[in-house]
């Protein structure tokens, strides 16, 4: 007998504590899909497209192997069947692909700890900068390449319960040392032998946001583009400097947005590397030659429809449907089916997630204005479910 989900421990149903959105367990429960808002008004086509490359990925899997964290999702061998199923992308209408999901899914509610249903939703992009492979006029500040040195962990890899968990650091005299952080790599503690630079670009706050976005677009100053996505991670964590601004009293709690933000630090050079710094995360990169900027998962990110999750809740490759408040006033509320397919440091809680919007403006727009409350509900293979 195969059990998915540890729904929920007494101890949360009885308690009155305020729920902590990034420490609350993963609680979910049944559902149909006539309880999904909007279900039947969405192109499931898209969201079928963008599955498809998830399906790329476990068809390779090992069938035995567990699908994400806690046993949810059973095994990739519980999801392969499903991905064989899939009809053609091109031959497929919308209404296709809803049958396909209604056919081999069930719906699941996703609460915290059986209570609160309602999390953050933010949004990220793919950067745009200006650059050049040598240093040289206003083009000063490097895109470092993952250095030879940094060992990358999976803690999962090595414990269950981990899963979603990663450190990373130097092997010095046998042992795994922290890595440098934000400030020490920006002063020049890794020489060039030990982290390239794999471009030059011409403002530090775009590259700043360029490493919160994990991907972005250069354009040369030869005139050609260059992509470029996430190689590695120093390890240190994740800290949002509109946090930072807020505490020293420089922008208002309810005003904080990636525009507002780079706003300020425009404004203030003086005071912005050290702000910056207050991130001790720093991230190095490779040059892309694909068509799309690469998610955690390893595969293109499809726009609108690849959502960032916690890899310590849930895992990649499971279709999400949202109901998420729009970013802004003249869009409408997102009800659509997603897939996981990413994740980012400042993801962190069950009910939480990040919506990649694309490129361009507009995509830089929503995202940055992005901090919207919503709810969702994860899809698992029927052939999962212990009915028993």
């Amino acid at each position: 007998m195969r059990f998915l989900f540890i729904l929920i421990f007494s101890v949360f149903l009885s308690s009155c504590a305020a729920v902590d959105p990034e420490k609350a367990p993963l609680v979910i429960e049944p559902a149909h899909f006539k309880n999904l808002p909007g279900w039947t008004q969405d192109n499931h086509k898209a969201a079928l497209n963008a599955f498809s490359h998830s399906c790329a990925r476990i068809l390779k899997k090992k069938p035995t192997q567990s699908f994400g964290p806690d046993g949810i999702g059973g095994t990739y061998g519980d999801w392969q069947p499903a991905c064989q199923a899939m009809p053609s992308i091109a031959a497929a209408t919308p209404q296709d692909a809803r049958l396909f999901f209604e056919t081999w899914f069930t719906p699941w509610k996703a609460t915290m700890s059986g209570r609160k249903d309602k999390g953050l939703f933010t949004g990220y992009y793919e950067a745009s900068l200006n650059g050049a492979l040598q240093r040289s006029g206003p083009y000063q500040y490097p895109l470092l390449a993952r250095p030879d040195d940094l060992v990358m962990v999976d803690l999962g890899e090595f414990r269950d319960h981990l899963r979603g968990e990663r450190i990373a650091g130097r092997v010095t005299n046998g042992k795994l040392k922290p890595y440098e952080d934000r400030q020490a790599i920006e002063n020049g503690s890794l020489t060039e032998k030990k982290a390239q630079p794999l471009v030059w670009v011409d403002d530090p706050v775009d590259s700043f946001f360029l490493h919160i976005q994990g991907s972005g677009r250069v354009k040369l100053s030869n005139g050609d583009f260059m992509r470029v996505g996430y190689a590695g991670q120093n390890g240190h964590p994740y800290y949002a400097i509109g946090r930072e601004l807020i505490h020293r009293g420089h922008i208002e709690k309810d005003n904080v947005s990636l525009q507002s933000i780079r706003a300020w630090l425009k404004t203030h050079p003086g005071e912005a590397s050290e702000v910056m710094n207050t991130n001790a995360s720093y991230v190095f990169f490779r040059e892309l030659k694909n068509k799309g900027p690469l998610g955690g998962e390893g595969i293109p990110l499809t726009p609108r429809r690849s959502l960032a999750i916690d890899r310590s809740r849930l895992p990649y490759g499971v279709p999400i449907w949202v109901d998420i408040e729009p970013p802004v006033a003249e869009e409408n509320q997102l009800r659509r089916l997603m897939i996981a397919q990413d994740t980012g440091g400042a993801i962190r809680g069950a009910v939480r997630g990040d919506v990649f919007w694309g490129h361009g403006k507009r995509a830089e727009y929503l995202a940055g204005k992005m901090k919207s409350q919503g709810r969702y509900w994860l899809l698992l293979p029927k052939n999962t479910i212990n009915t028993q």
